[in-house]
This record gives structure tokens, sequence and C-alpha cells, in this order.
């Protein structure tokens, strides 16, 4: 039976509700908490931090405008501070599974911050209400261009802070492989074949571009990110909004978090559209692909160590089995794999989400952010695992990569020139007969001197352009 006295009772326009005595938050808070009993996903802490941004430079800018009087703006000022800082991340209780408009976090942050304001200027809890959450902190504003301004403030801050430092780390280590085993030459292969030689650094190369053009790709995306929707309040025509809040908020945001944000072009786009959220997601499932493709060529070349290629020797970190007894896996491969199977996944909500409302305003905002934060979010985690614990402590096996090298019929394409395709093709099929290496079947043959036969066979200049 629940005790009346750990409650209190807050009121909003629906009428009286029973809040915990010690929760920030008031009544429209509780109803959401009480509607949306849905799962235990929350908003991540750099969303939060967003939020708590938005009502910091609000205020700000209501402060300069005259429209909030001192007293009543620093309470907001410093308590919309500890929300951003995560002093409050305990007070943001909401399920994303809430109302589209993400508008009962945009109450909940409201509620946080006017009471522990209240806390902040007045000598106890208890005295009489003085900030309000709707007339004072959400000043100026609506749900329905906060949330997707907070989109946009902590997807950029996401990217910027974490996963494009991850990826330059990559970058870097997988260039730092490209030189190390340049002078590494083993067999190409195309559909699982013997293919002609490459060097093994020219691989790591290939793979260091991948990832620098993912980082192209997400920088190209900043631009729309950029834009905020803040100011065009309920539906886009700026209702209640002085003429330069707009401008003083967005420049107060961008002091913040270093980061060049503007108004957006149009407010009508920005807040019945979500296409730069549903852009850059696209990008980030194109990262994943690339990551999976890397991840599974090493996985490929470390295979073995004596039953398969094990062209290159992947560094163990934990037993790989539970039953056999000195079996090692490529675990932080199959992890990093993981996340970008389930960032692919991600992306498909997304993309649902960006088809979702209908005229002035996107309704699946709160599960659209969940999913590009946490696509964020895992993809530097992983990311930075795989450079730590994988890509940079991975060495090559030479003379495994030689001894294939060497067996491969492949090379044979380099007689072509000097022989024709159909004279090399019966050299490759009667080598393969008999088991003998290529260079065998040309000297018997008495085909070409063995001068020219080391010359044209020399395996590092079959990897450069002839």
């Amino acid at each position: 039976m629940e005790n009346k006295k750990d409650y209190r009772i807050e009121k909003d326009s629906m009428g009286e509700m029973s809040v915990p005595r010690d929760a920030l938050w008031g009544a429209q808070t509780q109803r959401a908490v009480e509607n949306f009993p849905i799962s235990s996903y929350r908003f991540p802490r750099i969303f939060i931090r967003a939020l708590g941004m938005v009502k910091f430079a609000a205020a700000t800018a209501n402060i300069q405008l005259g429209l909030l009087d001192p007293k009543r703006g620093k309470g907001i000022l410093d308590a919309s501070m500890e929300v951003m800082n995560g002093t409050l991340d305990d007070q943001f209780v909401l399920d994303i599974f809430q109302t589209g408009s993400g508008t009962s976090t945009n109450m909940n942050a409201n509620e946080v911050i006017a009471h522990r304001a209240q806390i902040l200027i007045a000598e106890n809890a208890d005295s009489p209400l003085l900030i309000h959450p709707n007339d004072h902190v959400n000043m100026g504003q609506s749900s329905n261009d906060v949330i997707p301004s907070c989109m946009h403030i902590s997807i950029l801050e996401a990217l910027t802070l974490n996963l494009l430092p991850a990826l330059r780390k990559l970058e870097e280590e997988f260039r730092k492989k490209a030189v190390e085993f340049n002078h590494i030459v083993k067999i190409g292969r195309t559909h699982l074949q013997d293919a002609t030689p490459v060097r093994l650094g020219q691989e790591f190369g290939g793979y260091a571009s991948m990832i620098q053009h993912s980082i192209h790709r997400i920088e190209k995306d900043f631009q729309d990110l950029r834009e905020l929707a803040l100011g065009g309040t309920a539906v886009g025509t700026g209702i209640n909004a002085n003429p330069r809040f707009i401008e003083l908020t967005i420049q107060e945001i961008s002091k913040i978090t270093r980061l060049n944000f503007s108004e957006a072009q149009d407010h009508f786009e920005a807040q019945g559209g979500k296409d730069a959220v549903v852009e850059i997601s696209g990008t980030l499932k194109t990262l994943a692909a690339s990551l999976l493709k890397i991840a599974g060529d090493i996985k490929w070349m470390g295979a073995g160590p004596y039953g398969n290629l094990g062209e290159i020797n992947i560094p163990p970190v934990q037993p790989g089995s539970s039953i056999m007894p000195g079996k090692v896996n490529p675990v932080i491969i199959e992890s990093l794999q993981q996340v970008a199977v389930q960032v692919i996944g991600s992306d498909a909500v997304v993309t649902l989400c960006g088809l979702s409302g209908n005229f002035e305003l996107n309704t699946m905002m709160p599960v659209m952010a969940f999913n590009i934060l946490s696509s964020i979010q895992l993809l530097t985690n992983g990311i930075n695992v795989f450079a730590d614990k994988c890509i940079s402590r991975i060495t090559a096996n030479e003379a495994r990569c030689k001894e294939m090298m060497e067996k491969s019929l492949a090379m044979v394409t380099a007689l072509n020139p000097h022989i024709g395709y159909d004279a090399a093709a019966e050299i490759a099929k009667e080598a393969y007969k008999t088991g003998k290496t290529l260079r065998q079947v040309i000297l018997e043959k008495n085909i070409l001197p063995p001068n020219e036969i080391d010359k044209i066979l020399d395996p590092y200049s079959l990897t450069v352009p002839q």
C-alpha cells in the first residue's frame, strides 16, 4: 500500500496528479510515466545534454530580450546547466515509446528545470511557485521545434566528438599496417579464388581509403544537420516567439558546442520532414557495410591458423571455446560485425520514421533519435575496440603468404603478353594436373629462358602497373 507521505500533489491543465515527493518532475511527466510503461529504453545522455543546452540558450536569449526577469532567469540557467552536465539525469524517466513529437520529454525537462530552479532561488522547496515550466522555461519554444533541434545538436556532437575521432584512429592504424606490410606479396583473390598477386600493404591501404571515404561522407552531411528548427514553434510559423529569439538562442548553442549551427532555411521543412536525419542514418549504414567487408576480409585472412589461409595473425584476446582447449577465435572482429548489422537494422527504423507524420510534424522523433544516437555510440565503441585490440596488433605471416603465392597458378596471367592466353592456359592446366609449379613446366617445355621467366614471374613486379 502506497504511503501518501511519499507523494505530493501537482496540477496541470487536466487536474491533479500524485508525484513522488523527491521527484523534480511535475504532473505532465508523471502522466507520461504512467501512460508509457513500454520499455527500458531512454533518451541517451548526449540527447539530454542537448535538451538542457536548448533550455539554457533559450533562457539566455529571453533574458537579453527583457522577456524573462533576471531572478527567474538565473535559476533557469543554473538548473539547465545541471541538466547539461548530467547532474539531473535520474530525473529523465520517460520511455522512448511515447508521444511521437517528444512532448512528454520536453515537458519532463521544463518541469525538472522549473522545480530545480525554484529550489535554487527560494529558501526552501515548499515556497510558492515562482517559475512555471511552460511560461518561463519553455518561453518562445514548442516541443515541435525543441525536439528536432535537440536531435540535430546531439547527432552532430556525437559525430564530432565521438565517431569521427574513432574513425580517424582506425584509418591511421590501417595506414600504419599498409606501410608495415608493403613488402609482403601474397595471392590476390576474386570470387574467393586465386587471382594475380597483391601486396598485403595494398589491401590494408584499401581499407584505410574506405574509412577515409566514410569520414568524408559523414562530413558532407554536416551542412543540413547544422540547421535547427528552433523558432518555428508549433507548426513552423514562429507563433509566440520573439523575432530575435532564434538568432540569440542559436548563437548561444553555437558558442557552447563550438559548432556552427544556423536557423533552418525553411521551418516547415525542418519540422515536417526529417530528411537530414534519414540521410546521416544512410551514411552510417554505408559505413557499417564497409566495416562488414573489412572485418570479413581480415577474418578470412586470419582463418586457421593451419587449416585455412593463415596469412595474418589476429591477436588473441580470450579463450575461444568451452570445450576445445587452446582454441582462439576472432571475437573482436565478430563484435564489430554484430555492431554493423545492428546499425543497418537501425537505419531501417530511422527510414520508416522519416516517412511518418502528416503535414507540419513528424510523429516518430523519439524512436528516430534513439536509433540514430545508438548507432553512433555503437559504431564509436566498436571501432575503437577494433582499432585498439585488433588492427594495431595484427602481424603478418610472411612465410605463409610466400608459400601460397608460389603454389598459385594465377601468376600465369603474366605470360599472356609473351606467349598468348591459350598457351598460358595450357601451362596452367598442366601445372595443376601434375602438381608442378608454373616455373617448372615452363622450363621443362623450354618455352622461355630462365632469366626471362624470373623477370616475368617476379611477384613484386606483378603488383604494380607494367
